[in-house]
């Protein structure tokens, strides 16, 4: 297959639906090889859809808060496609709550799958990227990162997730890896009609309101990430590093 990651294994995490399946399909019709890390019960039916289109495809149920599953994972994707060139760290949960309300279980498991989930594939993905000195690390923060009420574990998770970007941008960069990050304004997935379900609003009337606060006038689609994600991983980026690109219709702040 040709295109411009023709011959690159893309790894996606949280892949089966929204926007990692949006940027798994990118990969994978631009010629990469794509292996999908998730939980979803929606993994094997993206499994099927994508087979069905002939890419060259790996789904792998793993909790990627889980160490040794993580590293069994991308040892198997590494030994079935010869490599690990892309890592877009996507997995995530919300938990919305005010903070009196929040409770503990709900602040730990929001930044075990953002923060510990990204560090668990990272750590095992690099070692790879490291001996072919060769690699792009894309992670999907938020707009959340700024500040939103109700998602005090989001937005720290998110936030953090742009402090781990910068970080290992300075200590990867001598390898021929660079580390960025994709930050998502209002998107329509599955994740924020449940937040409109969660504030007892329909998801048009949700919609709606987010969209007239918007510069450009529409909601953001997958696709829209999943392009911005494209041009970190792309051969051309190679001098982006450590930078955060928010993907809002307008100005983040």
């Amino acid at each position: 297959m040709t295109g411009r990651f023709a011959g690159k294994v893309a790894v996606v995490t949280g892949g089966s639906r929204g926007i990692g399946k949006a940027v798994a399909k990118e990969f994978a019709e631009e010629g990469a090889k794509v292996a999908i890390l998730d939980v979803d019960e929606n993994l094997y039916e993206t499994e099927k859809e994508f087979i069905d289109n002939q890419y060259e495809f790996l789904a792998l149920r793993v909790d990627i808060t889980d160490e040794q599953q993580t590293d069994l994972a991308i040892e198997q994707i590494a030994g079935e496609f010869g490599s690990v060139d892309i890592l877009v760290n996507n997995a995530g949960i919300t938990r919305d709550d005010l903070l009196f309300k929040m409770s503990s279980e709900h602040w730990r498991q929001v930044l075990d799958v953002h923060l510990t989930g990204s560090f668990h594939v990272t750590k095992a993905a690099q070692k790879y990227m490291v001996e072919q000195k060769y690699g792009r690390i894309i992670n999907i923060s938020s707009r959340s990162a700024l500040g939103n009420r109700g998602q005090a574990n989001y937005a720290a998770a998110k936030a953090g997730l742009q402090g781990f970007t910068k970080t290992l941008a300075i200590e990867l960069g001598k390898f021929g890896i660079t580390v960025n990050s994709v930050a998502p304004g209002f998107i329509e997935t599955e994740m924020t009609k449940a937040t409109a379900e969660r504030v007892g609003k329909s998801f048009e009337e949700f919609k709606n309101e987010r969209i007239k606060q918007i510069p450009v006038g529409r909601g953001g689609k997958p696709e829209d990430i999943a392009n911005a994600v494209a041009f970190f991983a792309d051969e051309k980026a190679s001098f982006v590093n450590g930078q955060v690109m928010y993907v809002a219709g307008g100005p983040a702040g």
